[in-house]
This record gives C-alpha cells, structure tokens and sequence, in this order.
C-alpha cells in the first residue's frame, strides 16, 4: 500500500510541485513559474530575468505595468512587478499577496489591473502622445501625479488613486520589503516576526 508521503512525492515527479509545497513556497516569496515548458518555484525577480511565462497578463500588459511600477517605485522592475501581480493574480483570491485585495475591489482583480493599465496608456496616448512605455520620466511624471488628485484625463477605468494605490503598493513590497532592502537603506530591520525568507 503507498503511503500519503510516497504519493505526494510521486504526484510532484509527475505533475510537478503539489498545493501543499506551492502555498508553502508563496509564504517565503516563492511561485510557481513556467519556464521553457518547465515549471519552477521562483521569486518574481527570478522569474522575470529567466522569462517566465505569464499565465495572466499580456506581454503589453507586463511591459506597461513595469512602466508603471518603475516609474512609481524605482528597481520595481527588476524586482518582477509583472511576474509577482501575475502570479497572484492566477492564485485564489483568498490567497493572493496583492494589495488590491485590501481595497475592497472585488475580484476578479485581473480585470481591475487590465482596465487601470489601459486607461494609464489611454492618458498618455492622449496627454502626451505616446503610449506610456515609451513616455520619458520627465513627461510621465506630471501625468502620474495627476493621478492621486483624480485630475488625469481622459481615464476611463477605474479611479485613478485606486490604481496608483494598489501598483505603488505592490511595487514598493518588492522593492523594500526584505531585509536586504533595509541594509542597503542603512535602517535596521525590526520585524516583529522574522520572516522565513526574503522574496
């Protein structure tokens, strides 16, 4: 008779990581991604440097929202914005490490990031005549600070400070929320409970 362990480790040879290894593995930074038809537990940082595939976003909607985040949150980029969003967005709601689940959006959040996304790149086709990927810092940022205040226009998603809200948060987490980020700030890391692991 194969025991419950034996069988896990077989389904994992099979099917590759159980549900049991992949929350365990989100709980210390780690998702699942797909790279070249292999599937790997990977940082979002890992996972973008090894071009994982997205299972949610469009590659424009990874680019622009990596736009997005770096202008938001410098380093958000290489830090994986667009992996980490999408490899939530893919998880149950109840599950999902974005902010997007505190702001009371309903889910499905991948809709809320599709239409916040669209409607940014609208503003600045509008504004400034160029989709935002390819807007200089230097013209985005007053398009950007428009947001919060609600004064960008035309947007047609949903409200502005919401969407800033949520990317800037989610970047920010990646960006300065291990312990390495706190030694390179020179700030002691005073975590009221250690984390297992840094993202």
């Amino acid at each position: 008779m194969q025991t419950r362990q034996a069988f896990d480790g077989q389904r994992r040879d099979q099917y590759g990581p159980d549900r049991r290894t992949l929350l365990k593995a989100a709980g210390i930074g780690l998702f699942a991604f797909n790279v070249a038809g292999i599937e790997a537990l990977l940082s979002p940082a890992e996972a973008r440097a090894r071009r994982a595939a997205l299972s949610v976003l469009s590659a424009e909607d990874a680019a622009l929202l990596e736009a997005f985040g770096e202008a938001l949150v410098p380093g958000a980029r290489a830090a994986g914005i667009a992996h980490f969003v999408d490899a939530n967005l893919s998880r149950p709601h109840h599950e999902s490490l974005l902010t997007v689940r505190y702001l009371d959006v309903l889910p499905p959040h991948d809709a809320f990031y599709r239409a916040g996304l669209a409607a940014l790149d609208g503003a600045s086709r509008a504004a400034l005549g160029v989709p935002f990927v390819q807007a200089s810092a230097a013209a985005a940022k007053p398009l950007i600070a428009a947001m919060l205040p609600g004064t960008i226009a035309p947007w047609q998603g949903p409200p502005a400070a919401l969407f800033y809200l949520a990317v800037r948060s989610d970047a920010a987490d990646l960006v300065y929320g291990t312990r390495a980020a706190y030694d390179r700030m020179q700030v002691p890391y005073l975590a009221h409970i250690d984390p297992p692991s840094d993202w």
